[in-house]
């Protein structure tokens, strides 16, 4: 019989293969944590956590929670790992996992702070790297990130109104809703600016109507005054104005016009 060339294999080839074979294996990944016990792999996520590499205490939180499955550590890991994904940046990872804990863990004494941690999450929605520079505030950009922090906030407020968080939490909730309020007066004052008065004055109404009681509402009056006066409105703009200095006798916008860029209406916060 012929002897089939095709399964003789050259004996260098075999010899390379082999020596590619023990390279491979001998670069190939090694777990170090293979005999760590929970509470080593614990304490190693911790130190890289407390030291800034939150890059590196992600994974070890991971494997945290897969060896501590069941048990109040692996719940810490996962609310642990939540948080240094957010200081990595991956907001959306840090949310998803939060989301996680709570429908898994509905009855944890942490729940209070997982809902605390989401609300500061989408609180701190990032500005980007020069947002120093523009000064844009919470109130000139999507507000949806604003809101899932106000019903976060709203929820560890009703459910857990002892909690050490709470105080922090109704604070933010005060900031979120005049965040929500001047989104709607910045809105407003684009259209007013480029000459869409009837637009302008549809959106101040709007926050009127939505809001009570928060600093916007001044200058969404002031700009429905403007608006109406600019369409020969004067009956509907002496309304606007006579309920304009009823609730703001010492308004400044009847002065000085719009509220300067370098005197921010959260700089208070």
């Amino acid at each position: 019989m012929f002897r089939d060339k095709l399964s003789v294999v050259p004996r260098w080839l075999v010899l390379g293969a082999a020596a590619v074979l023990v390279a491979g294996c001998s670069t190939s990944k090694v777990d170090q944590t293979a005999n760590w016990s929970p509470n080593k792999i614990y304490t190693e996520a911790k130190d890289e956590a407390d030291s800034g590499a939150f890059d590196k205490a992600i994974p070890l939180y991971e494997k945290l929670e897969g060896r501590a499955a069941g048990t109040p550590l692996a719940q810490q890991a996962q609310l642990e790992k939540a948080y240094a994904q957010y200081k990595s940046g991956e907001k959306p990872a840090a949310i998803a996992t939060i989301d996680r804990f709570i429908k898994l863990h509905p009855a944890s004494p942490a729940l209070d702070y997982a809902l605390y941690l989401k609300g500061i999450i989408n609180f701190n929605d990032d500005l980007g790297m020069f947002a120093f520079m523009t000064r844009q505030d919470l109130s000139e950009r999507d507000q949806k990130a604003a809101k899932d922090s106000f019903q976060a906030f709203k929820e560890l407020v009703t459910r857990f109104p002892e909690s050490r968080y709470t105080p922090d939490a109704r604070l933010r909730m005060n900031y979120v809703v005049n965040s929500l309020a001047q989104y709607e007066v910045h809105v407003a004052r684009y259209y007013y600016q480029r000459g869409a008065y009837l637009a302008a004055i549809n959106r101040s109404q709007l926050a009127l109507a939505d809001y009570r009681e928060v600093p916007a509402l001044e200058e969404a009056l002031y700009i429905m005054v403007q608006s109406y006066d600019a369409l020969g409105l004067n009956d509907l703009r002496d309304d606007a104005k006579r309920v304009l200095t009823t609730n703001y006798p010492q308004s400044a916008y009847l002065t000085r016009g719009f509220r300067a860029k370098d005197d921010p209406w959260w700089k208070l916060w």
